[in-house]
């Protein structure tokens, strides 16, 4: 099957193209070939082992707390110190991919990352536990630019939004996960040492990630963006191979390849008037959620042995203290299951509802939800109990239908080609700020100000994300990703593609 004008066709557009059935009736989709369902699966399992990763914190930072005799400061850099590193990683090393291409730095970041958790499991004090985490934060924090690209860049228009998302909601596996497998490491080895054995069943599985990653496509719209077109041509081949055999050739449009000195964009570019709306769109929503998503996510058990009443969390009795945690991994895995059906939500969705209603749906929500739990500190048992497991259940499931995902999704859609990736990682970055600064100040701001305090203060965030996504929305529901910028290189404005956009919603 061919299009018009097939030789100013572009790499979106075969990707996009539905072959026939035998009598000449379009099939109406486009099948996923073996390579991308393997690009997806391999970008899906970098989620899931930063869910693994960082939210299985919370369950062994008291272990860890005892074994290195942590104050409250200690204690919050510990909390933040993969946040930090994520931050770093998504910023120093994601943009990379803009210039070493995508498969480069997919391969590179779980190199990384297999390195230092083995170092993690093997820390042998506070300094060393720090730097290891950054490390491992580091990695993580490369993957969130280039998972999303290179699944986005290699996938059906029409199923972006699911496919990404999708994707991206084994994070929320890798939590569930996370809270799950400290609960049975600590059921099974009830010692101060347990916390290694946590972070140290993640190392096989990274393993084998990192091999099958070697034998992936690179990005054909990167490689289309340098100029490097008979390379894209191949690699787009290689991405389509299926049986029967359609399209049955490659051929891209030299007069659109942009050539290797108008392929690299700088950091600037990101500021540029056709740019700065996109930028804030990506960004500062995505700082606003994280402030809430990793203090809920990272401190629900905390939260919970405190608001519930439970053995005290600054106890050292080592017996105390696994019993408190092993009922607050309980709990949490309980409410995790609620950031499951969150995003399983937006995948069915993004593609049909779009990407800035849901975004602003999502954040009234958390805020909804972050006051219920409020309200649970006036209240005894079981109403208290009630209370806060329904806030923090409405919370999960909001934000992961919402500026959870749809940060995310919108992070890797809003910019062009060659800035893509420094786009999606500067908001990555700047989302980690707010991290971070959560990590770092939570426990000190929960025994300074108290659970209440905090929760109202998470809520006008949340208040504040809704108003800054709709005053900035950009709607990149069903768009192709190659036609929506190939004027920027004209100067054209993004808000050209926004407008695409919008029509297409």
């Amino acid at each position: 099957m061919e299009q018009a004008g097939g030789s100013a066709r572009r790499v979106q557009d075969y990707i996009d193209e539905s072959p026939l059935w035998a009598d000449g009736t379009p099939v109406g989709y486009a099948p996923m070939t073996a390579m991308q369902w393997r690009i997806w699966w391999l970008a899906a399992f970098g989620k899931f082992f930063e869910g693994l990763v960082v939210f299985m914190t919370a369950v062994a930072m008291p272990l860890i707390a005892i074994e290195f005799d942590m104050n409250a400061a200690q204690h919050g850099v510990v909390g933040a110190a993969s946040l930090a590193g994520i931050l770093v990683g998504a910023l120093g090393l994601g943009g990379l991919s803009d210039t070493f291409g995508r498969k480069c730095m997919f391969v590179a970041e779980m190199v990384i990352f297999m390195v230092f958790l083995v170092l993690l499991a093997l820390s042998p004090s506070y300094p060393w536990l720090v730097l290891f985490l950054f490390g491992v934060g580091l990695a993580l924090g490369c993957d969130y630019p280039t998972a999303h690209l290179i699944i986005s860049e290699s996938i059906p228009s029409s199923a972006r939004g699911r496919l990404v998302l999708g994707a991206f909601g084994f994070q929320a596996l890798g939590a569930l996960a996370g809270s799950a497998v400290g609960y049975l490491v600590l059921a099974n080895l009830p010692d101060i040492s347990a916390w290694r054995w946590m972070y140290a069943t993640a190392i096989i599985p990274a393993a084998l990630v990192t091999l099958a990653r070697f034998y992936v496509t690179e990005s054909a719209p990167w490689l289309f963006a340098h100029g490097r077109v008979e390379e894209a041509e191949r690699e787009t081949a290689r991405l389509l191979r299926r049986e029967p055999s359609y399209p049955r050739e490659i051929r891209l449009s030299r007069q659109d390849a942009p050539g290797r000195r108008h392929a690299a964009g700088g950091w600037a570019a990101l500021f540029t008037a056709r740019n700065r709306r996109a930028t804030i769109l990506a960004s500062v929503p995505w700082f606003l959620q994280d402030l809430g998503t990793y203090g809920i996510g990272l401190f629900t058990p905390t939260i919970l042995a405190a608001a519930l009443g439970h053995a005290a969390t600054q106890t050292h009795d080592v017996t105390d203290v696994i019993a408190n945690q092993i009922l607050a991994a309980e709990g949490a895995a309980l409410i995790d299951l609620l950031l499951i059906a969150g995003i399983v939500a937006a995948v069915m969705l993004a593609d049909r509802v779009g990407r800035i209603p849901l975004q602003v749906i999502g954040f009234v929500g958390c805020a909804v939800g972050l006051l219920v739990a409020s309200f649970s500190t006036q209240y005894a048992d079981p109403v208290r109990t009630l209370l806060i497991f329904a806030g923090f259940m409405l919370f999960n499931f909001m934000t992961n239908l919402g500026p959870n995902a749809q940060t995310y999704l919108l992070a890797g859609e809003v910019f062009p080609t060659a800035i893509r990736g420094k786009g999606a990682g500067l908001a990555a970055a700047f989302g980690k700020v707010g991290a971070v600064l959560t990590a770092f100040l939570f426990p000190i701001l929960l025994a300074g100000v108290g659970t209440t305090a905090l929760l109202y203060g998470l809520a006008v965030t949340s208040v504040l994300g809704a108003v800054v996504t709709w005053t900035f929305r950009i709607e990149t529901k069903g768009l192709n990703l190659d036609r929506a910028h190939e004027h920027d290189s004209a100067d054209a404005d993004l808000d050209e593609a926004a407008g695409i956009g919008r029509e297409a919603a």
